[in-house]
Formats: C-alpha cells, structure tokens, sequence
C-alpha cells in the first residue's frame, strides 16, 4: 500500500526530509518515520544540500530471505522566502562572514552523483 512519504525502491526505502539552514550549520536530532515507526537521527553540522543519511536494515525484508534494504533520507534545506527585519539584519552580518561565503571543493558531489556510487 503506497505511503504518503515513504517511496519503494526495491528493497530500499526512500524518504525526503526537510532541514532548515540553521539545523544544516550547526546540527541537529531530529524524528524520521520508518516502515516500522519513527527513529531519531542525527544531523552533523555543516551538513549539505542533498546528503543522504542510511539507516541500515530499516527497508523491506527482502522476498528470499535474504536480509533487508535499507532507508536512505534524502536532506533538503529549506530557506525561508519572508524574513523579518531583525532576521535580515541577522543574515546581512552573517553574510560578511568568510564562514558564510561558499568555496565548494573539487571532490563534493552532486546529489546523483552521491545516488549512482551508493549503488555500486
């Protein structure tokens, strides 16, 4: 039976979750459902865009018996549209930052380029 956020893939398990800016800079613990309930994950700070998270064994038994699939979150950040004047203020200072200003490495990768090799 389909469910609302959970998509099939295989043996796999397939979930978007959606992060704010802030809980990708500095970290946070958060509840995913699961085909069997929800589990408490931990998102690392400094986390990018499209990092998948694999929660082992939690997919769906496979038909031989041979083991499970896994459930594999796919992490969105979300930025607001509409932010207050104080908020502005607060975002114009951390702009000046050099934290604050992107210098992406040769070796980060895409999110289907994170997708192919997980499946290799």
């Amino acid at each position: 039976e389909p469910h609302e956020f959970l998509k099939r893939d295989g043996n796999n398990i397939m979930f978007e979750q959606y992060i704010s800016f802030v809980d990708a800079a500095l970290g946070a613990s958060l509840e995913v459902p699961t085909i069997e309930g929800k589990v408490k994950i931990k998102v690392d700070p400094g986390t990018q865009p499209g990092k998948i998270l694999r929660l082992r064994g939690k997919g769906i038994k496979d038909l031989n018996g041979y083991g499970r699939g896994d459930q594999l979150i796919h992490l969105n950040v979300w930025t607001p549209k509409n932010v207050s004047n104080q908020e502005r203020e607060l975002l114009e200072k951390l702009r000046d930052s050099d934290n604050f200003t992107p210098h992406p490495g040769k070796n980060e990768k895409g999110f289907f380029e994170k997708v192919k090799e997980y499946f290799q």
